[in-house]
């Protein structure tokens, strides 16, 4: 099942993205917290603790929104696949179903054909 396997390939992107901007909001947190600890003044201290503790919640919310477009993306991906294949399967039973009344009729037009010939001998 190739669609299975674009689903997955669709989900571990988006689990590598989400890691990646996990890792770089906790070196940016860290970053800040030890520019915080550094700090001469109180308001700077403040101000960089809240900068890295909202860096870490921004981040936290847009790993989220990435997960929810992923899995929004590889289930749109499967339904569309589902769709495909259910057409497919559709277009191939009304082929077949045709294919089955057309050899019935060549073969009542057949059986049509004989039966005057007999006939026509008989005489």
């Amino acid at each position: 099942m190739a669609e299975a396997d674009l689903d997955g390939v669709i989900r571990s992107v988006a689990k590598k993205q989400i890691k990646v901007l996990v890792d770089a909001a906790k070196k940016r947190h860290g970053r800040l917290m030890g520019q915080a600890a550094k700090a001469k003044d109180k308001d700077a201290k403040a101000r960089l603790k809240d900068l890295a503790r909202h860096t870490l919640e921004l981040a936290a919310a847009a790993a989220r929104r990435l997960e929810i477009t992923a899995d929004n993306a590889a289930a749109s991906y499967m339904r569309s696949m589902k769709r495909v294949l259910e057409e497919q399967a559709a277009v191939k039973a009304a082929s077949e179903q045709a294919a089955k009344e057309k050899a019935a009729k060549e073969k009542a037009a057949k059986a049509a054909k004989a039966k005057p010939a007999k006939k026509a001998r008989k005489s």
